[in-house]
């Protein structure tokens, strides 16, 4: 009998994306929250875990949890109850962690996943519920100092089914969550800050097989690019041990980024390990259908419904639609220009093109640039004037972002404006025909089409770049047929 190999696995997965909400203090004091502060500046004797301090629930963190459910399409808890888990936390002073068991505030959604084939995959959502970050280790010259400045910053859970089959869609996963979230205004984010962090659960089994096998847990992803690599690194592990006739153990696992392994942190836990009971500094409380309407009245439109009036409204290409929807603040700016002009696909291909090569180029966001709609569209009414060509407008832009200035004074700092003195341009035309006479013009004119755009391009060299190609070109055509 031959030898199992990977293809007879299905690969099982499940991620738990953990996010720190973007409120102004912690989740159960009134701490300030300011990454990048001295260490174990922003702490008070709640999140230090004095004796005698006593915790409250941060009412906004409370909101944006629910934000987040709705967009997820998870049921919403009638009541908010808070549990200890009694895992030791070495970065948690008083020794355990505040989070939910039993009732997390957000259960059943789902998410539904744009697959390369044009499909779609619908994800279950489990729960995401509410718990205070931890603060942060820093091992260094063979000591281990901590930081307290994160400990008990408002973190939401995001835990889903074990729905994903490949490392792929676990990637797709984490950037169709992301995306989403964006949209809400409850977080940066940011994996570099470690405020979107992710654990992924994998396990195989053969294909066919109902029964899952036996999970390992890979902690401390600081990429989507690792999370995949991690996975498929994982798949390939589990194959390797099944076939040698290994036996698997659940366990908790790093991945080495240098390596590009795994490696065992330690037995899996279970709930059990936990220990959860009751908070008992904490009161359980009411969510009124009335505070859960009243958040779900001030949901933005989400990236599915607005692809879709991308694509519908402004009849735009699906390439894109998809990448101006992928960017909320991208798609802002697109929106406010189309709101100057009407000519949705002209503009699509600036924002998409030249102003995400800047955006690029400078490492920065659409807001973080000196660019405005107002200036764009100016800059565009220019180029379909004739007063700019296609390569000095992209020069123009790049001026205006440099220095915040509108089109036209950009333009005319640089002496782009195409002003143009017929008599002069029909001399450079001559000029060129008579220099190219033997090859260029004759290749033209007998038929060869690329021919004229040579002749185009060295008028356009002789007249610095002040001039319109497609004019020139007519020009050219006439003159060699006259």
């Amino acid at each position: 009998m031959a030898s199992a190999t990977t293809t007879d696995f299905e690969p099982v997965i499940g991620l738990e994306v953990h996010v720190q909400l973007k409120t102004a203090s912690k989740m159960f004091c009134g701490c300030g929250l300011a990454f990048g502060a001295p260490a174990n500046s922003l702490t008070c004797p709640v999140c230090l875990g004095l004796p005698g301090a006593l915790p409250m629930v941060n009412h906004l963190a409370i909101e944006y949890g629910i934000r987040i459910g709705l967009a997820l399409n998870c049921q919403i808890s009638h009541r908010v109850k808070f549990d200890r888990k009694n895992y030791f936390y070495p970065d948690l002073p008083k020794g355990y962690q505040i989070s939910q068991y039993d009732e997390p505030l957000c259960f059943d959604g789902e998410l539904q996943l744009a697959m390369p084939d044009g499909s779609t995959k619908v994800c279950t959502i489990t729960r995401a519920h509410l718990e205070e970050d931890a603060g942060k280790s820093i091992h260094m010259d063979g000591a281990t100092l901590v930081d307290l400045n994160r400990a008990g910053t408002p973190l939401i859970e995001i835990v889903g089914g074990p729905d994903l089959r490949s490392p792929e869609e676990a990637y797709i996963y984490l950037n169709t969550l992301k995306r989403n979230l964006s949209y809400l205004g409850i977080s940066d984010l940011s994996m570099e800050k470690g405020s979107l962090r992710c654990d992924a659960n994998v396990s195989i089994r053969p294909r066919g097989q109902e029964k899952f096998g036996v999970r390992s847990e890979i902690k401390n992803l600081n990429s989507f690019r690792m999370v995949r690599s991690a996975l498929e690194h994982e798949i390939k592990r589990h194959a390797a041990a099944i076939e040698a006739g290994e036996t698997l153990r659940q366990d908790t696992r790093l991945w080495d980024e240098d390596k590009q392994e795994t490696r065992s942190l330690r037995s899996k836990e279970e709930a059990t390990d936990y220990r959860f009971f009751p908070e008992p500094d904490l009161a359980t409380f009411d969510v009124p259908r009335e505070w859960v309407d009243a958040v779900r009245s001030t949901l933005p439109e989400m990236p599915e419904k607005r692809l879709l009036r991308f694509l519908h409204d402004f009849k735009l290409h699906e390439a894109d639609a998809i990448y101006l929807v992928g960017d909320k603040a991208l798609a802002d700016f697109y929106e406010r220009c189309i709101a100057l002009r009407d000519d949705p696909r002209k503009v699509a291909a600036w924002v998409v093109g030249e102003v995400t090569r800047e955006m690029n180029d400078r490492n920065a966001a659409i807001d973080e640039l000196s660019l405005t709609p107002e200036a764009l569209i100016e800059l565009i009414a220019l180029l379909d004037a004739g007063k700019l060509n296609n390569i000095t407008a992209k020069e123009v832009l790049h001026a205006m972002i440099e220095s915040g200035e509108g089109a036209m004074p950009a333009a005319k700092r640089l002496n782009k404006l195409i002003e143009q003195d017929d008599s002069a341009v029909d001399s450079v035309i001559a000029e060129v025909i008579a220099e190219y006479k033997d090859k260029a013009v004759a290749d033209y004119a007998a038929g060869e089409e690329k021919a004229l755009g040579f002749l185009v391009g060295q008028a356009m060299r002789k007249l610095k770049g002040k001039a319109n190609p497609k004019d020139l070109g007519a020009r050219f055509a006439k003159a060699i047929k006259a």
